[in-house]
């Protein structure tokens, strides 16, 4: 098996579980925070996409979907933040009005994950993009590494949506 063939398998988990999240999502499941501090569905499916967004826009060298009409069509007052280190008051700010909305973007970043993964030879993934670290960062690591959070806010929203269920 190639690795781009193994990083497809990842990502298409990704889209599934996120998709099937995003569906069913009322209001109060979106934005119910535990006790109230914490971080909402809503929140960690926004932010989920966002890191990936970035991340392989970053890797492939490339605009941003969320720079191509999402940042538009949410409306959220963070720009182009992904998210990172907000605070609790920046968690209450991402209202998502439509949950549609979250699936969407979500599949659209994921076409350009596979776009660019799809395109990856072996070579590639030995490639440094972050010298700040020791070891510095390849881009299989920064792949493996926006899988590991992904995965893991998708678990976290899951749980989160199962307490409302």
């Amino acid at each position: 098996m190639e690795p781009r063939h193994l990083l497809a398998d990842a990502f298409g988990r990704i889209e599934e579980l996120y998709a099937d999240l995003a569906q069913g999502l009322d209001d109060t499941t979106l934005h119910h925070r535990p006790r109230g501090t914490g971080n909402s569905v809503g929140w960690l499916l926004w932010h989920l996409a966002r890191v990936q967004d970035d991340h392989i826009a970053g890797l492939a060298g490339d605009k941003q979907a969320w720079q191509d009409g999402w940042r538009e069509r949410f409306d959220l007052p963070f720009g182009d933040d992904i998210g990172y280190g907000h605070t609790s008051e920046q968690v209450d700010a991402c209202r998502i009005e439509d949950p549609a909305l979250l699936a969407g973007y979500h599949a659209e970043v994921h076409r350009r994950t596979m776009a660019y993964v799809d395109g990856l030879a072996a070579d590639d993934l030995d490639r440094v993009v972050d010298e700040a670290w020791d070891p510095p960062v390849t881009v299989a690591v920064r792949l493996v590494s926006v899988e590991g959070d992904c995965l893991q806010h998708l678990g976290q929203a899951a749980y989160l949506k199962g307490l409302h269920s």
